[in-house]
């Protein structure tokens, strides 16, 4: 299996272009991944537009009345769950270390990290990958639903797909190879996919099994 994800990976690279992944502080991505949950990006990326604009740092964001922050980022839905989970994780950041900071690293930042309510396997993945460079392979919903299909794993939660994925995956290929999965699900394995049209459609059962495949032969 991990020679196929190697062969996948080549095909993605040499297809896509890999986006920037984002640089942000970690506790800035802690917070921008706590928004980003059960919404879009745009929605995301409105509300914490409009957090930095109210609030101009994370220590001002940390002494804010909760109302203050929930109408801010009111875009992102869920605002007045999210407001209390936010809030939450700053107390306990400042109570803990003194300040806003994680002097964590390897398995003992991830389930720091997974201790935090509101903070689920995906989320303390993400931070720990881009914030800290730590090896860890999260899985949203487009990788969770590429896996399957593929299959790379299959799993019936993302927890178990990451899991899997994780102790899989090479740790040189964990970051661009979740940011290529991502922009794989969302440009052709989509919940109604392109098959015909998929670069890695040879490597995938789903699209061998797929009727525009199939009847696409039978034409040529």
């Amino acid at each position: 299996m991990k020679g196929k994800i190697e062969k996948i990976y080549k095909i993605l690279k040499a297809n896509f272009s890999l986006p920037e992944p984002r640089k942000l502080p970690p506790v800035e991505e802690l917070v921008l991944t706590i928004l980003s949950q059960n919404t879009s990006d745009r929605n995301r990326d409105l509300a914490w537009e409009r957090l930095k604009e109210k609030f101009y740092s994370m220590e001002k964001l940390a002494e804010a009345p909760l109302e203050e922050i929930e109408k801010a980022i009111k875009p992102a839905g869920l605002h007045r769950q999210k407001a209390r989970r936010i809030k939450e994780v700053l107390n306990i950041l400042t109570e803990r270390f003194g300040g806003l900071k994680i002097p964590l690293k390897g398995e003992e930042l991830y389930e720091f990290l997974l201790s935090l309510k509101g903070v689920g396997p995906k989320t303390a993945a993400v931070v720990s990958l881009f914030s800290f460079g730590e090896a860890y392979f999260p899985v949203d919903t487009h990788i969770f639903r590429v896996s399957n299909r593929i299959p790379l794993v299959r799993g019936k939660t993302r927890k178990e797909v990451q899991d899997k994925l994780n102790s899989m995956i090479p740790d040189s290929l964990k970051k661009e190879l979740h940011l290529l999965l991502i922009e794989l699900g969302r440009s052709f394995c989509r919940p109604k996919p392109n098959c015909s049209a998929c670069p890695i459609r040879e490597y995938c059962d789903f699209a061998k099994d797929s009727p525009s495949i199939g009847e696409k032969g039978k034409k040529g």
